[in-house]
């Protein structure tokens, strides 16, 4: 079960309470106060696992409380300090506070840690409070409450390209064919349900990793077709494959279809309308397809759009678009460095 969005509660344990104590004993002559303090609540943390796919396992376990420090003892004993409860959650998580809206972490690298509700520091015992002007104190601290707060745990896939288009496009095609990624593929709409990841290899040593967004209709980013959902996975990538069926079966412009689509990002908002986008139409072993084949290169001419031409079936022409998706991420982080190189520079020239 694919889950990317849950509500989960989290509590750190309490600290443990002080100790009020006072050492008796034959043939001591130095007794006095030795009540120990108590321990410290155990902290919830989350970590990112490169392992974990999905947030299905917070979905049947949506509370996480942490242990209670122990109470401080006598004999200056302090009680001891719980161990943290470390919750793994997938790479791409974003963690929000319920309440507030506020972004907590947003856990994108391996083994990225965040305390999402800190234990309570253990209480006092009597023997802090000894002191010139009161040798015998009778005070001690109970131990403060852990924090506790409801938080929204929203998984965004991490990916560098991300397939987008209408339902029965191709996609689960596409990526089965240039990855080993292996979705449900069937003729019929909304066949895909949940995104799928692809590791694609390009050469010795290189890669870069594809996902497969479910199809899009008008109103997705206004959540038909639960298209918000999906939508959101694509806000980390850095390259949009836009897959248009040329299948005349499909009863659609696929002209039309690539404008119904990106009002779709640019509504859903985001800076997915900015993202660098191939044009690419599927489809093309059909030998009626040519007609549209034609209107599609026509309109990608005019708008200066980067066009290709597949057939996912077939594993025509998957070679060269392989190539120009790894190209235009070539491309993307060659400016995303020079963009960052300049405004260091503009940083450093503030300073100076």
């Amino acid at each position: 079960m694919f889950v990317d969005e849950v509500t989960i509660t989290v509590q750190g344990g309490h600290g443990g309470r002080g100790c009020l104590s006072f050492r008796r004993e034959k043939y001591v002559p130095r007794g006095g106060p030795d009540g120990g303090n108590g321990g410290k609540g155990a902290d919830i943390v989350l970590e990112a696992n490169p392992h974990i796919k999905t947030l299905v396992d917070f979905r049947f376990r949506p509370v996480h409380r942490g242990r209670h420090g122990e109470h401080g003892r006598g004999k200056n004993q302090s009680g001891a300090a719980e161990r943290d409860i470390v919750l793994a959650v997938p790479q791409g998580t974003l963690v929000r506070n319920k309440a507030t809206g506020e972004v907590v972490a947003d856990l994108v690298a391996p083994g990225q840690r965040v305390i999402v509700a800190r234990g309570g520091r253990g209480g006092l015992g009597n023997a802090a409070f000894v002191s010139a002007t009161n040798q015998a104190p009778r005070k001690t601290q109970p131990g403060e409450p852990g924090e506790e707060f409801e938080l929204v745990l929203e998984l965004k896939l991490l990916a560098d390209v991300g397939i987008v288009g209408f339902p029965n496009a191709g996609k689960s095609t596409l990526i089965s064919a240039i990855s080993s990624a292996r979705p449900k593929i069937a003729d019929y709409p909304f066949t895909t349900l949940t995104p799928h990841l692809g590791v694609v290899r390009v050469g010795e040593g290189e890669s870069f990793v594809v996902a497969d967004v479910p199809g899009l209709i008008p109103g997705a980013s206004r959540g038909a077709g639960l298209g918000t959902r999906f939508l959101r996975h694509l806000a980390r990538t850095r390259l949009l494959v836009h897959l248009v069926d040329l299948s005349p079966q499909a009863d659609r412009d696929p002209v039309e279809d690539y404008r119904a689509i990106n009002r779709e990002l640019e509504d859903h908002g985001g800076g997915l309308e900015e993202k660098p986008q191939l044009l690419v139409a599927n489809k093309l072993d059909l030998p009626e397809a040519a007609g549209n084949l034609k209107r599609l290169k026509a309109f990608a001419g005019r708008r200066r759009i980067p066009f290709l031409a597949i057939s996912a079936a077939t594993r025509q022409g998957l070679q060269e678009l392989v190539y120009a998706m790894k190209q235009a991420l070539e491309r993307i982080e060659r400016a995303e460095r020079e963009g960052a190189a300049a405004r260091a520079g503009r940083r450093k020239a503030k300073t100076a």
